[in-house]
């Protein structure tokens, strides 16, 4: 939990909450989405969804289309802006842990890359 704050702090753009910068992040990992299925997988409550898609729409960085089967509902899809920023966003986080990771020897590297698989899983658990 402390790295994972750690990681957090290692933002390129601070204006954004670490809730903003999470449903980019699952845009970019699945792909467009409607506002409760974001907040599914979020494990927000559609309200408080729909609140952080209209701060990011305001700051370009996500558009809402009409839903192809669905006229009553919008699809959330992020813009080029986000896809630069959450890369940019990456590119700083593997820097500082490369400078981290540095610290470790080789059978703490060996315990790690053991692990990765198992961290993985959890993760989309």
């Amino acid at each position: 939990m402390r790295l994972s704050r750690r990681l957090k702090h290692q933002r390129v753009d601070e204006s954004l909450s670490p809730t903003e910068m999470s449903v980019l992040g699952t845009l970019a990992r699945c792909g467009s989405a409607t506002p409760s299925e974001l907040a599914r997988k979020e494990h927000v409550q559609p309200p408080s969804m729909t609140r952080i898609v209209a701060m990011l729409e305001s700051k370009g960085l996500v558009r809402l289309e009409p839903h192809p089967e669905d006229r009553r509902q919008k699809v959330v899809t992020q813009t080029g802006q986000a896809v630069s920023m959450l890369a940019a966003a990456r590119s700083k986080r593997n820097a500082w842990l490369a400078e981290l990771v540095q610290e470790l020897d080789e059978d703490e590297w060996a315990t790690l890359r053991a692990a990765a698989p198992v961290l993985e899983k959890l993760a989309h658990l």
